[in-house]
């Protein structure tokens, strides 16, 4: 019987704190992978690197010392042959062509969920797990489907993608936060709708919620959008 393969070892490069313990959790829940350390900066990434071995890196691309894809072109310069998946909001398709060409193999749009890290990481280890002599065309381009054709990540059950983006969209258009009553007024949606997608987004890390008072009654849950870069 075979000895099972060394897990792949990540680093996640992430500024914020919470994120960064949400991303740790995350990859550590996957098998076959082990988190190799967590950097909050650019500096901090590349002592990381340079204390041990890392097949890849988990990158925010807004760090406070330096963009990520500036990182990942320093590595390459110095010759760290790391993967990268970028975690970031950018949706900036330049940005995203420009970190292809620096090898960049996958993007995770913020906020997701587990489901959606859980994907592209198998995704990753199915592609890293290609050796050999392709026979021909069709070998190779199913190596590349592998990263290329994700499948799109489940929410829990009741809850719609277009849904998730309008609130996600309302509540980030909302500097001072919502109330589930608030939202679903201006999204035209019910209050409980509302206010699960709400209690989903703070679940995935994304918002925070607070009792507002100073109303006559109960006080009602506010919900902030938590911004991270």
């Amino acid at each position: 019987m075979s000895a099972a393969p060394p897990p792949i070892r990540v680093l996640v490069v992430e500024d914020d704190p919470v994120a960064a313990d949400a991303h740790a959790l995350y990859v550590g829940r996957v098998r076959g992978f082990a988190v190799a350390g967590v950097a909050h900066s650019r500096a901090a990434a590349v002592r990381a690197l340079d204390r041990g071995p890392v097949d890849l890196l988990l990158l925010d691309l807004y760090l406070p010392d330096g963009h990520g894809l500036q990182l990942v072109r320093s590595l390459r310069g110095a010759g760290h042959t790391a993967d990268v998946i970028a975690v970031t909001s950018a949706r900036d398709l330049a940005v995203v062509r420009e970190g292809v060409s620096l090898g960049v193999v996958q993007y995770v749009l913020k906020p997701f969920t587990f489901a959606t890290l859980r994907d592209r990481l198998t995704r990753y280890a199915e592609f890293r797990a290609t050796a050999g002599e392709a026979s021909g065309q069709d070998e190779v381009d199913r190596a590349l489907a592998a990263l290329r054709s994700p499948q799109p990540a489940a929410l829990p059950k009741g809850l719609s993608a277009p849904t998730l983006e309008a609130v996600t969209r309302a509540l980030r258009g909302a500097p001072d936060g919502t109330t589930a009553a608030a939202a679903a007024a201006a999204l035209g949606i019910s209050r409980i709708t509302a206010r699960r997608y709400l209690e989903h987004l703070v679940t995935a890390g994304r918002a925070e919620r607070a009792p507002q008072y100073g109303q006559v009654g109960r006080p009602e849950l506010h919900y902030r959008w938590i911004a991270v870069r």
